[in-house]
């Protein structure tokens, strides 16, 4: 399966325009940004467990890193609520699951091979937060103000996602839970709309992609 998976391409999703998809995991649906692969797969996608589903144990070879987004996400290390920021490196396993039911943002095998860090972060009741960076990356939540004029200079590539609020690039709005990325070497600016917007950042990690 290849989904978006031309990195030298601007892509942009809209969270309202994009249909659920069945996963094989009972009351698991996705919405796929991004994929190469089938079940194992270098992805981004958000994902919604209905409660009481939950996914077999399995290990991510790759890492794994997740955005809660609604409800609580859960497994043997504790309970993830709303705003929880969390990575797990290469040759780390889990049982996840959502007694009462979550929504998350995930990228899926997307690490450095040697990459060792694991991450536990709330991202609530701050304007800026910095969750992770190596030579390899840059991750982070931003907020700005209503109208204000973010120049981007992705030389490495870079993915933004609408937690709320809202801004625009190019001409093109982007709301709650939509998902833009720009392909290394894109310069741009993004405004914030009426409402502000606040947003988890992913950049520098496209450049090995193309």
């Amino acid at each position: 399966m290849r989904i978006n998976a031309d990195f030298t391409q601007r892509v942009a999703v809209h969270f309202d325009q994009t249909e659920w998809v069945a996963s094989p995991a009972a009351g698991v649906e996705r919405k796929m940004l991004d994929r190469i692969g089938d079940e194992v797969a270098r992805a981004t996608t958000i994902v919604r467990f209905a409660p009481g589903s939950a996914f077999a144990a399995h290990t991510h070879d790759g890492g794994e890193e997740y955005l809660v987004l609604d409800g609580v996400f859960q497994d043997e290390t504790g309970d993830f609520p709303v705003g929880s920021y969390v990575r797990n490196p290469p040759t780390s396993s889990h049982t996840p699951s959502a007694s009462q039911g979550a929504t998350i943002l995930v990228k899926l095998h997307q690490f450095a091979p040697n990459d060792r860090t694991t991450v536990r972060r709330s991202i609530n009741g701050a304007d800026y937060v910095p969750l992770f960076k190596d030579d390899h990356e840059t991750v982070e939540m931003r907020s700005w103000p209503s109208g204000q004029v973010v120049p981007i200079d992705a030389h490495g590539g870079a993915e933004v996602f609408v937690i709320d609020g809202g801004f625009t690039e190019q001409g093109e709005e982007f709301a709650r839970w939509d998902w833009l990325r720009l392909p290394p070497g894109t310069r741009t600016e993004l405004r914030a709309g009426p409402d502000g917007a606040r947003v988890w950042m992913k950049s520098g990690h496209l450049s090995g992609m193309v």
